[in-house]
């Protein structure tokens, strides 16, 4: 068992390239957590949150491919859309995944 989320924070903290565009891209989410995030509340039905899951898309697929990762979660936030717990997925498909 490895340890609890608490102790590893709210991001994702595995390895990742350090690319700038990963960098920007992780920049502007945390950017988001901190400054907005605590406007808007806590309302995302997923988990992890938009934020987490786009900051974690980011780090783990690119600026480009984690941005479509994470336009495509926020699409499913809709009123009409799931909830529950929603990964990033392990390898990046531009077809959404089967469920």
């Amino acid at each position: 068992m490895g340890p609890s989320p608490k102790t590893l924070g709210r991001n994702w903290p595995g390895p990742f390239r350090k690319t700038p565009g990963r960098l920007l891209g992780l920049g502007l989410v945390r950017t988001y957590q901190l400054a907005f995030s605590p406007l808007v509340g806590g309302h995302c039905r997923h988990v992890p949150t938009c934020s987490e899951y786009a900051y974690e898309a980011v780090a783990r697929h690119g600026l480009v491919a984690g941005s479509f990762l994470t336009g495509r979660r926020v699409a499913r936030c809709g009123p009409f859309g799931c909830a529950g717990h929603d990964p990033v997925p392990e390898r990046f498909s531009w077809r959404p995944p089967h469920r």
